[in-house]
């Protein structure tokens, strides 16, 4: 177990036990897209405006059911992730498909209350099957399943029963949402990490000679006092200046660029 998967469960059982459906505290804390809006004329007219509830309402569970299916799938799935994203990433991950299911509820099912860690925790099964695809992963102990073979079904139902209207108790398109924004989530912060991880590679490849001419950087190198080096060092130079002459200085990958320029004392 993770510290964040750990606090997850916990906070998610604890408010199962503390507020039970048919409570007022329970229906403010509900997601109900008229009432983030303040549009509730319906099911708290006294209290129409109630955005909290964008967040608060992954915290609450329909019935025991529904809260154990949820937990075993952030128990399974989510130490993984949070040892790979950190603890920010994974939280990230884990409201911003929270915040998903919100979002296709208001365009999809904009009159329907929605409660549930459902789509938090769909963000964190697609999480798992985009990095460990293969993994296999045992259906009631038995079966085995890959890990993108189980997400692509988990998408397939949730679409078909959202779009057929079966399950009518079920909300589908929070589902989706939280596979959609989880989904890419994840994208846009491994092409972020990506691009710094490319932009650090670029700055400790610079050199000195990657910053003014390349006739300036050929001067130098050849200025290169062959006599006070090394002989594996004066034929490695000899070769480079060699390749220069024949290539051009472009030919030279940034470690050969480096070499020279330590070898010249730039």
């Amino acid at each position: 177990m993770t510290p964040w998967v750990t606090r997850l469960l916990v906070a998610n059982v604890i408010v199962a036990l503390v507020l039970q459906p048919g409570t007022l505290l329970y229906a403010l804390l509900t997601l109900f897209p008229p009432a983030v809006v303040g549009l509730d004329q319906v099911y708290i007219p006294e209290m129409p405006f109630r955005p909290w509830t964008l967040f608060t309402y992954m915290f609450l569970h329909a019935g025991m059911m529904h809260l154990i299916f949820n937990m075993i799938g952030l128990f399974f799935f989510g130490p993984r992730l949070e040892a790979r994203l950190g603890a920010k990433g994974f939280l990230g991950l884990y409201f911003m498909s929270g915040l998903g299911g919100a979002a296709f509820t208001f365009v999809f099912s904009f009159g329907s209350p929605v409660v549930g860690a459902s789509a938090a925790v769909y963000g964190i099964i697609i999480g798992f099957a985009m990095y460990w695809p293969r993994e296999l992963i045992y259906i009631y102990g038995v079966l085995p399943v890959q890990a993108r073979w189980l997400a692509a079904f988990v998408v397939a139902i949730s679409l078909y029963s959202g779009i057929t209207g079966s399950d009518g108790g079920t909300a589908h398109f929070a589902h989706l949402g939280g596979l959609a924004v989880g989904a890419g989530f994840l994208r846009l912060r491994d092409r972020r990490l990506g691009k710094g991880r490319r932009e650090f590679k670029r700055k400790i490849q610079r050199t000195p000679s990657m910053e003014g001419s390349e006739h300036d950087a050929r001067r130098r190198w050849a200025s290169i006092d062959l006599t006070s080096i090394h002989d594996l060092n004066r034929n490695e130079v000899e070769e480079l200046l060699a390749r220069i002459d024949r290539q051009g200085i472009r030919a030279l990958s940034p470690e050969e660029r480096q070499f020279l320029d330590r070898m010249s004392g730039g």
